[in-house]
């Protein structure tokens, strides 16, 4: 009581009023400063790296816009002093109410006389804090201000001023959905709130007495806030009409913002999916921050290296790009680089994640099944040579990239360069169906069966995401054992887990899986299509293998170290070709430059070889000029399926299948055409099997599994005939010519 004795009788009055409320409401005393600071949520999301590094801003509440909570120390000085020469002159002298301006206020509204007003920082921000204090449209009731003035007195009383003048700072509307004074720096004036000066703090705290004012209003405020600031100093208000006009209307502080847009997205998708699924799990509060797997540093050098490559392909009609880098024990996501970003028209697509035809690298699949179903070793010689393989549709015709043939070669050799045919003849003996079953089974999203694709499977046919390619080729890193990618950190697996895991039946033969990955890290075998000095080779162990899809609409590098797996995709999110993009000027290089990064300082051995697998030497026979058809090395082969000589003559090349037509199919019918000289219109017939003969209408042809037919009009009838002069298969065909009446016609 002896401190009522010293106010008036209306402070007096006033006090015995405030002392009443606060016993009546003590609730406002429990709020601390540490709760708001808490409690305190942005409207985006801070997606980071593995190491806490921001790599993007994600604007997840629209709502509002509100950046990250402003220590005072990161308020520029010029700002803080703005502030309190606008909004309470007394701040550092008061206890929460300032009486002179309360006397002022009182004093003015009984003679009608326009003062600045009695709410203190405090005052205003007990009114933000608490939902029952907050300002309505036609302002606070009576209640509300005894209340307001009430909770003051309490945050004064537990809060010190830096962190009432902090929490105001952070806390308070300035314009629109504007809310704090980092995301009104962003936006206004691109810049972080420690960088404002004495201008630009001028409009900040204008703007807090009159956030939705015209423009000129909100100067006229900030040329006295800056006049108060700088006494004696001449003020040119015209300069800060036209600042401000500008300031208020610019929208810099963009949604999203960083070097990883995409993976921010998918990360916040599968957080949300995830807690869908999950009902019963307890609700968690808004994360104003989320850790990934990814690394900045890769992050970054891998969007550079890949928006640097794709300047230099500009006039090669090249706009899109992406990237991802996995780690092959985890699988963790370690970098994801989904578009060119300024350089695309479809900057908003993820290229990690769409589906585009993946050519040429689903051979290593497609060989790694057939060796480990024992159809072929990487020995084993296959012929690349034009071939008609019948399919419900019609002759399926398959060329090379060069639109060359290299005559019969061993599957190493079809591999590492690439040969379209040979791999088509070996997905004839895996079948397009089974095959189709292990991509599926490898994560890889086919949309039809086997099939519906046929023997173009082999050449990548089907559609495939980035990632899904990238993970089959981990699982290849993995001797074929399968896992899925994350990008976020999975809490580390238990012995028992790891036991589990391992116990897991792999995927591929981890046999065959070594064996892929010895091709393609084999510089020699690739020669043939790369030469000696590829950019594929690199100074530590790498397998990759590069693909084309048609009309060069996608170009792929994918291939894995020790440690990592790299996936590369370019072309055009439209869909558009490229204009002379081979396999190592497109996405090799931008692969080569970020293997090399992962590995400036961390060697990457080569794979201990399973057991199971045998050494051996091989020879190979000698092709149609007597030279050997490859020269001999050291191979590695299943147990059981290892032989020192691949020759022709052994039937090595068809490798056991039985001998059959495989062109022409049954019932076709050929047309001669007239402007055509007749010597050049020959039919080809191609067929598998060791020893074999053509015989037409009966008559003796030519010998081997290919032969060229001078073709003339009528009914044929072509058979194979093996070498003990048995039938072993035929063909039935028509040859129809212009103006030319046959014998069966005549009949």
């Amino acid at each position: 009581m002896q401190l009522l004795a010293l106010f008036t009788p209306t402070r007096r009055a006033l006090a015995v009023v405030l002392l009443a409320a606060a016993c009546a409401h003590p609730a406002w005393a429990l709020v601390t400063f540490d709760d708001v600071k808490r409690d305190f949520r942005s409207s985006d999301t801070a997606v980071l790296d593995r190491n806490g590094e921001l790599l993007q801003r994600v604007r997840t509440d629209a709502t509002v816009r509100r950046g990250q909570w402003i220590a005072l120390a990161d308020v520029s000085p010029a700002l803080r002093t703005a502030m309190v020469l606008s909004e309470d002159r007394r701040f550092y002298e008061h206890s929460g109410i300032d009486w002179r301006a309360v006397s002022s206020a009182a004093w003015g509204n009984l003679w009608n006389t326009r003062t600045r007003g009695a709410s203190t920082i405090t005052m205003q921000l007990s009114g933000l804090l608490d939902e029952d204090l907050r300002r309505a449209s036609g302002g606070r009731s009576f209640t509300q201000k005894i209340g307001q003035t009430v909770a003051a007195a309490q945050l004064e009383r537990n809060w010190r001023k830096d962190q009432i003048l902090e929490a105001y700072l952070n806390t308070v509307p300035f314009r629109g959905e504007i809310v704090g004074i980092d995301a009104l720096s962003r936006t206004l004036f691109s810049k972080a709130p420690s960088g404002l000066d004495a201008r630009e703090a001028a409009v900040a705290s204008a703007l807090v007495r009159a956030p939705n004012a015209k423009p000129a209003l909100v100067a006229q405020r900030a040329c006295e806030v800056l006049r108060a600031m700088e006494p004696g100093q001449k003020v040119d208000c015209d300069a800060i009409d036209m600042f401000t006009s500008a300031a208020v209307q610019r929208r810099a502080f963009d949604a999203n913002q960083g070097i990883a847009p995409h993976a921010a997205r998918r990360v916040l998708r599968e957080m949300r999916d995830a807690a869908a699924a999950d009902p019963a799990a307890p609700p968690k509060g808004k994360e104003t921050s989320v850790r990934t797997t990814l690394r900045a540093p890769l992050q970054r050098f891998a969007l550079d290296s890949l928006q640097r490559h794709l300047r230099e392909l500009r006039d090669r009609h090249v706009e899109d790009g992406a990237l991802v880098v996995l780690d092959n024990a985890s699988g963790e996501v370690l970098a994801w680089v989904g578009s060119s970003g300024p350089l695309s028209q479809a900057a908003e697509v993820d290229g990690v994640t769409a589906l585009r035809q993946p050519g040429s690298t689903l051979k290593p699949l497609l060989y790694g099944q057939a060796i480990a179903e024992k159809r072929i070793t990487a020995a084993s010689l296959i012929e690349d040579s034009s071939a008609q393989i019948s399919t419900a549709s019609g002759l399926y015709i398959p060329q090379n990239y060069d639109r060359q043939f290299k005559g019969p070669v061993s599957a190493r050799t079809a591999l590492a360069a690439s040969l379209n045919v040979p791999a088509v003849r070996t997905l004839v003996m895996v079948s397009p169906e089974s095959f189709a079953r292990s991509l599926r089974a490898a994560g890889l999203p086919l949309r039809e069966s086997g099939d519906y694709y046929g023997y173009s499977l082999a050449l990548g046919s089907a559609e495939v995401s980035l990632l899904s390619l990238a993970n089959a080729y981990r699982m290849l890193a993995n001797s074929g054992r399968y896992g899925t990618t994350t990008m976020t950190v999975r809490p580390p697996a238990s012995p028992a887990g790891k036991a589990k895991a391992a116990a897991v039946a792999p995927l591929l033969d981890p046999r065959a899986a070594f064996i892929v990955g010895d091709i393609l890290s084999d510089p020699n075998a690739r020669t043939r299509t790369f030469g000696l000095d590829s950019i594929l080779s690199t100074r530590f162990w790498t397998a990759v293998k590069t693909g084309t899809s048609k009309d060069m609409r996608d170009n792929w590098a994918v291939g894995w170290s020790q440690r990592y797996t790299v996936g590369v995709w370019v072309g055009n999110a439209s869909g558009a070709s490229m204009w002379d993009v081979s396999g190592t000027s497109g996405a090799a290089p931008v692969w080569a430059e970020v293997m090399r990064f992962l590995h400036a300082r961390e060697p990457s051995r080569a794979p201990t070889p399973p057991a199971g697998l045998v050494e051996a030497r091989v020879e190979f026979g000698p092709a149609a000029d007597g030279n050997a058809i490859e020269a001999a090395r050291s191979e590695w082969f299943l147990q059981g399926t290892e032989q020192p000589l691949f020759a022709l003559d052994t039937g090595m090349a068809t490798d056991g299948v039985a001998a059959r037509i495989t062109a022409p199919s049954d019932g076709t019918i050929i047309a001669l055409d007239p402007d055509i000289p007749p010597l050049r219109q020959r039919v080809r017939f191609e067929s598998e099997g060791r020893g074999v003969q053509w015989r037409i209408d009966g008559k003796p042809f030519a010998r081997g599994n290919s032969a060229q037919w001078l073709p003339w009009p009528g009914r044929h009838v072509i058979e194979l005939v093996d070498a003990s002069g048995k039938v072993v298969d035929q063909r039935k065909l028509e040859v129809r010519g212009a103006g030319v009446v046959t014998k069966s016609a005549r009949r």
